[in-house]
């Protein structure tokens, strides 16, 4: 007989005669001449309750098992008569797997802090909240890929390991087999300095401009000494480029990206989502709903910045033409001037990357930040410079060496055209499906600075 899973036979639309189904006991209550045990596998936040009969094998099986304890139940699927649920199971037969010391199993059913769970990160996944946030990653990775695919892009791999520095921030981690002390990156494996990324932007456009749409889903890295609630170390972002496509078809694809995985999850993840409406951020649910019930209004950074300056607000980072948006006025933009995700574009070149296209103006750049409640900046992303002499002279303008992006600017010398793309954070795009709003706990396994346990 195979292995139900709970989702399955708490959905069932019949009794079923015989049924077997394996979890973890999250509680168990003994009563006169039975014993309630509530059963979960993971698949879904709901509990399978089990009633097992006193004096039968599956109650002796059951002996000292109590919460944390791993169980497979053989039964009958019935009406349950309790309120809340449609179905329970009567015990035929338990085999028991593993034993819980309830001395010492650290999830005993109360309520535990985040910074608690933080520490036992190889057994969050068993409480409600984490079990919750794991299955809506899960579904909202699967939303990413059911989106591109409807929409022709082929998925690519760009390297981990790469020896440019895609944003020019420095902050890399170096990646080597050199003994300590030695500095000569000639003797090293690559025979130059090696890296984790932080992006896999200049490989997939490389790649575009061949399969002409493409789309990455990977881990970055960031060596950026930031222990706050929104950086990590290790994180994963979403990376498209587009072959003939502008600045505005950029925006339409952000746009309906955010939309199509919002209107996935809210569908799908019913159960997950209203735990985190409940007890983690209230009136979620709502504002998920009315992310998706208007246009995103769309706005040029100069008139961001007139908005920020005339708002009347003692913003703690000064606003003038040319300073990069800080959280604060992102959130000012997106939660109250107009109360829906807003996309800013046409960012002065000062404060954007060597490799966004040049406007007429000769101030800005063709780039994009689309900002969201609560979260502030999700996506970044630019139409590319594909234009070579402009794009040489900014390496170069910027202090950085040409030679060093041969293989870049060869795709400008041969056959360019207009392309864009963009970043979205994935654990960025978690937080606001979830509300949860510290970054570590929407990662299974969070790397930061001074925490590299699990």
């Amino acid at each position: 007989m195979q292995r139900t899973l709970i989702i399955d036979a708490l959905n069932a639309t019949q009794a079923c005669p015989q049924l077997r189904v394996c979890g973890w006991i999250r509680t168990r209550r003994d009563a006169k001449g039975f014993c309630f045990v509530e059963l979960n596998d993971g698949s879904c936040l709901a509990n399978l309750q089990c009633i097992v009969d006193e004096g039968t094998p599956a109650h002796a099986a059951l002996a000292e098992a109590n919460t944390g304890a791993a169980l497979q139940v053989t039964g009958e699927l019935v009406a349950s008569p309790g309120k809340g649920q449609q179905w329970e199971m009567r015990a035929q037969d338990i085999t028991l797997f593993g034993l819980a010391d309830p001395e010492t199993f650290p999830l005993q059913k109360k309520r535990h802090s985040d910074e608690f769970l933080r520490g036992i990160a190889h057994l969050r996944a068993r409480t409600n909240k984490y079990g919750a946030a794991f299955r809506i990653r899960s579904e909202t990775a699967r939303a990413v890929h059911d989106f591109f695919h409807a929409r022709r892009f082929a998925l690519v791999q760009t390297p981990i390991l790469t020896g440019a520095d895609c944003e020019g921030a420095g902050e890399m981690f170096r990646v080597t087999t050199l003994p300590p002390g030695v500095t000569d990156t000639s003797a090293d494996f690559f025979h130059q300095q090696c890296n984790l990324t932080v992006s896999g932007q200049l490989e997939a456009e490389a790649l575009a401009l061949g399969l002409g749409r493409v789309y990455s889903f990977g881990p970055t890295f960031r060596a950026e000494n930031s222990n706050t609630p929104r950086h990590a170390a290790e994180f994963w972002m979403i990376e498209p480029e587009m072959a003939f496509a502008d600045l505005e078809d950029l925006m339409e694809l952000g746009e309906s990206l955010t939309r199509h995985i919002i209107e996935h999850v809210l569908r799908v993840c019913a159960a997950d989502l209203k735990l985190f409406d409940s007890f983690v951020d209230k009136g979620l649910l709502e504002r998920l709903t009315a992310m998706l019930a208007q246009p995103f209004a769309r706005v040029p950074y100069g008139e961001a910045i007139n908005i920020l300056a005339n708002s009347g607000r003692d913003f703690a980072y000064p606003v003038n033409f040319g300073t990069d948006l800080q959280t604060e006025h992102e959130r000012y933009l997106a939660e109250e001037h107009f109360s829906r995700p807003v996309i800013v574009y046409d960012y002065p070149k000062e404060i954007k990357a060597f490799y966004m296209r040049a406007n007429d103006d000769g101030k800005t750049v063709a780039a994009m930040d689309m900002l969201v409640p609560r979260i502030g900046e999700l996506i970044g992303g630019s139409q590319r410079e594909e234009r070579l002499d402009r794009l040489t002279a900014r390496i170069t303008e910027l202090g950085q060496k040409p030679e060093d992006y041969w293989w870049y600017l060869d795709l400008r010398r041969y056959g360019s055209v207009p392309h864009a793309g963009f970043g979205l954070g994935f654990e960025r795009l978690l937080m606001l499906l979830t509300g949860i709003s510290n970054i570590r706990d929407v990662l299974p396994f969070p790397r930061t600075p001074g925490n590299i346990e699990f």
